[in-house]
């Protein structure tokens, strides 16, 4: 499964469809394309503009809309993933009979989609032997079911029936999605990501201002492709996917004993990390303090080793290295020469490259990349969010890599 996912969001009639725009929003931030599917009593509780507004989509609500172009069937075929949050218990008891009296009915049917579910409803009705009849019966077709979690509920009820938060289901809905068979099932890929930092003393320590969003999205969409990822993190700013080998590697050295570790049994390794090109000479055991070092402080700086070059020199046949260049300069040429050069120096098999400054790159959820081959030549140019530039980056290294 390739690029952003087709995700259809079925919203149906509980009080608990507020919720369903925080599900919204958070695939359309991370780069997916929603197309809301809401019933109509969805519809008395969340207002059609604001969903058309999150999804920036249409909604659709209506089984004979779209005749011409078959959009009962058409909508679910398209989908990549379907959510449906929340799902009352009436909605559950249709799915499990097979049932297409709506549009969203048609849509699960007529999709060979990954199904999510977030139930939502009071105590008693999901703790009925109908409802868990219901829910067994889903999940013995596959249907991941996502909650509900324990909580306050409408009135003053409380217990299990609360439908979970949105995060929580899109990250469950997504790694769903990634159990999928993708173009890269079977594939071993280890990605670093973050930045490093070199301690001086237990309190203070060098470091830059990576975030790890676009090593983590290289991983999400990795595992969502079909691909066995390990993930090796430096201080992320940001949650790893769900699926993931995560080794955690806060120092230059410890990242490159941690991917040298990885690598050897890895069809592509991704050094998405910004790694620290120097640390302390002396790493002191206690506080540095001021009065001891007057108003001047000097630091004695030893270099990292080229984990980049290191991996392209050993590297097995047939694998794969791909660097990330992160560049001041301000010219479109010169961003080139200087990444075609250090492609040159490390080795490796591609280079992504990427300008970076006070506003532009680090931390961001957008990014703009250039990748060079083996030979210098560009081969990708890309912007968008962080998660299509890694689907973009795969698309150029996996071309033409076999997978298990």
């Amino acid at each position: 499964m390739t690029g952003s996912l087709n995700v259809v969001v079925g919203i149906t009639g509980g009080i608990a469809a507020y919720k369903a725009v925080g599900v919204i929003r958070s695939f359309v931030l991370a780069g997916h394309r929603v197309q809301v599917v809401a019933t109509q009593g969805a519809l008395r509780f969340v207002g059609r503009p604001t969903l058309e507004a999150i999804s920036r989509n249409p909604v659709h609500t209506e089984l004979y809309e779209g005749v011409a172009e078959v959009r009962h069937v058409a909508i679910g075929q398209a989908a990549d993933l379907i959510v449906i949050a929340p799902a009352t218990a009436n909605t559950i008891a249709r799915l499990a009979s097979g049932l297409a009296e709506d549009l969203l009915g048609n849509t699960v049917l007529a999709s060979t989609a990954p199904v999510v579910i977030a139930p939502a409803m009071h105590t008693e009705m999901w703790q009925n032997p109908a409802t868990q009849a219901n829910i067994a019966t889903l999940r013995s077709r596959g249907v991941t079911v996502v909650g509900p979690a324990s909580g306050q509920l409408t009135g003053a009820d409380t217990g299990p029936g609360r439908m979970e938060e949105p995060e929580t289901i899109v990250q469950a809905a997504l790694a769903a999605a990634a159990q999928a068979p993708g173009d890269l099932d079977g594939a071993r890929i280890v990605i670093t990501a973050g930045g490093t930092r070199e301690a001086l003393d237990p309190v203070r320590f060098i470091g830059n201002r990576s975030s790890g969003k676009q090593g983590v999205a290289l991983a999400s969409a990795a595992l969502r492709r079909g691909a066995t990822v390990t993930l090796i993190a430096s201080h992320l700013d940001v949650a790893p996917p769900g699926g993931v080998t995560l080794v955690s590697a806060p120092s230059a050295t410890e990242l490159q004993q941690a991917v040298t570790d990885a690598a050897a049994e890895a069809d592509i390794v991704i050094m998405a990390a910004a790694v620290s090109d120097y640390r302390p000479a002396e790493v002191l055991d206690a506080k540095i303090k001021k009065e001891d070092t007057g108003t001047e402080l000097t630091l004695r700086l030893v270099q990292n080793p080229d984990i980049l070059a290191g991996l392209a020199a050993s590297a097995r046949p047939g694998q794969k290295i791909v660097g990330f260049a992160a560049e001041t300069t301000p010219g479109e040429d010169e961003l080139l020469e200087i990444g075609r050069a250090k492609l040159a120096r490390k080795g490796c098999d591609f280079l992504v490259v990427n300008r970076v400054g006070w506003n532009e790159g680090f931390a961001l959820d957008t990014n703009s990349i250039v990748v060079l081959g083996k030979g210098g030549n560009v081969v990708l140019e890309a912007s968008g969010t962080k998660l299509e530039i890694a689907d973009r980056i795969l698309d150029a290294v996996t071309s033409g890599v076999p997978v298990r």
